[in-house]
């Protein structure tokens, strides 16, 4: 069925498509930005490798755990209402961090950026649900895939044009631009809607969801430095874990609840929730992880590293609209576990790569890398509202983000905590004991210097050869994960996106 037409909804479609693509393209450009200036930052505002980590992961965290309840909040009290507001907010904050004096202020405001993040997209994606209908709603959705490519692709070459001309604070104005012109297309174009049967926002479910989701990702993040046998981290993973049962039995009483767990008996829903974490272990944790990498240890400037970052993410720019074409020829589940398949390939290819290798040699997998992922990324977001009626746009959307940018967070804390393990398994006699948990997390940040003086003047070789040998391994697990997701999808996604599942659920539901 074609969009529905101007006139007759008092909207416009593809004005209102513009606004939501404008917002999509400033939130990932705030994340991979903010990769690539994060060792100016570290040298300008202090802080350790904790604090460090949270300049990325306070983001990831607020948007991934919230994005349930602000696609709740959508259907109940307006969808464009949340988007603007969203939005809106998203500018204030990104402005504020301009002028963050210490480390602890940036992390808090980068954790409100994540909030007001949440509110924008789930807002704007479920405000599309209602614009566009049938393959044109796989189309737009695949439009907006493709704006995350954008953001993605130019923020590290941007970043680092910026940084070295004007300072790290300078990147977040662009991402205040985006933002603005978000909210006044969006505040003209979008159609106010809400889903009528909505009861408001289950407070319950939302609460113990981001309160296991945070301590969960705390507890991962200090385990580096403290030891996975500390009380403090045994304690707060087992926190995440009470509260999970909590979430899931809020979930099973209240009348409407922000997570329908009935649609978790449909294997082709629960196939999307899984494709939905795959770019997670396979290529986001690498837009943080490379940077580092590239700078600290490589020995490039960071317009050079956001450079060479352009080969994993420019497929972005054109590669999702390919895949939503390709659907009128093969099914998703076809085109998601081949791009799966391609990118694990790329990973296995960059981890035989050395440090020290020319550009074009990193450069190739990488490209692998970024053009397997490009196929599922352009099809996951029409696949997660196609299995839920329309007007439970904002649930669908709401569950599918919060598995992607959750399971980013998650991914991004859990695999540089292996990243770290194995520095310091590799650091075990050729450093004072004492000295290797602070030593291992410095060297896996790609601060050489510091590690070096943790390690008390570890030779600077042996500590490139040490990063490198954990990097491949690293790698080599990637390649791993990524692959055992294309099965899951090949079995999980077997039927057709536009099969009648979707009417399926609705009766469950």
């Amino acid at each position: 069925m074609a969009s529905p037409s101007i006139a007759s909804r008092g909207s416009r479609p593809w004005p209102a498509l513009l606004a939501v693509c404008l917002a999509a393209a400033a939130m990932p450009l705030t994340f991979t930005g903010t990769a690539v200036a994060l060792p100016s930052i570290g040298r300008a505002l202090g802080g350790g490798p904790v604090a460090i980590a949270w300049v990325t992961n306070a983001f990831m965290l607020t948007f991934g755990s919230t994005l349930m309840a602000a696609g709740a909040l959508a259907d109940s009290y307006g969808r464009k209402r949340i988007f603007l507001a969203g939005v809106g907010s998203f500018a204030l904050v990104s402005l504020a961090l301009v002028f963050a004096a210490d480390i602890l202020m940036f992390d808090l405001l980068r954790a409100a950026q994540g909030f007001a993040a949440a509110a924008a997209f789930s807002g704007g994606m479920a405000a599309l649900a209602q614009e566009f209908e049938g393959p044109a709603r796989l189309r737009a959705f695949s439009i907006v895939g493709t704006s995350f490519g954008v953001g993605l692709s130019l923020g590290p070459v941007a970043s680092g044009l910026m940084i070295e001309a004007l300072g790290w604070r300078s990147i977040f104005l662009a991402v205040v631009v985006f933002a603005v012109l978000a909210f006044l297309l969006g505040w003209r174009a979008l159609r106010e809607s809400r889903d009528p049967a909505s009861r408001g926002l289950d407070w319950g479910g939302a609460l113990s969801f981001t309160a296991a989701l945070g301590l969960f990702t705390y507890g991962i993040l200090l385990a580096p430095a403290r030891g996975w046998s500390d009380a403090l981290v045994l304690g707060l993973l087992a926190g995440a874990l009470l509260l999970l049962f909590l979430f899931v039995a809020v979930e099973r009483t209240v009348p409407r609840p922000m997570l329908d767990l009935s649609l978790f008996a449909y294997p082709r829903f629960v196939g999307v929730q899984l494709l939905a974490a795959a770019p997670a272990y396979g290529f986001v944790v690498l837009l943080v992880l490379l940077p580092g990498r590239f700078i600290g240890v490589e020995g490039m400037g960071e317009a050079a590293a956001g450079t060479l970052m352009i080969a994993l993410s420019a497929p972005l720019l054109i590669l999702p609209i390919v895949a939503g074409r390709l659907t009128r020829w093969f099914r998703p589940a076809t085109i998601c576990g081949i791009g799966l398949l391609v990118s694990a390939a790329g990973l296995f290819w960059l981890s035989r790569v050395p440090i020290g290798a020319p550009v074009l040699a990193l450069a190739l997998p990488m490209l692998a890398i970024g053009t397997g992922i490009s196929f599922p990324w352009g099809l996951m977001d029409g696949l997660a509202v196609s299995v839920v009626p329309t007007e439970r746009a904002g649930m669908a959307t709401g569950i599918f983000s919060t598995t992607r940018v959750a399971g980013e967070g998650v991914a991004l804390a859990v695999v540089s905590a292996i990243l770290s393990r194995l520095v310091a398994d590799g650091l075990k006699g050729h450093a004072v004991p004492s000295t290797i948990a602070t030593g291992a997390q410095r060297l896996a940040a790609g601060d050489l210097g510091a590690a070096g003086s943790a390690l008390q003047g570890l030779d600077r070789s042996v500590l490139t050869s040490l990063y490198a040998d954990a990097f491949a391994s690293l790698l080599l697990l990637l390649t791993a994960i990524t692959l055992l997701t294309a099965l899951v999808v090949f079995v999980f996604l077997r039927t057709d996106a536009h099969a009648p599942s979707g009417a399926r659920i609705e009766s469950a539901a």
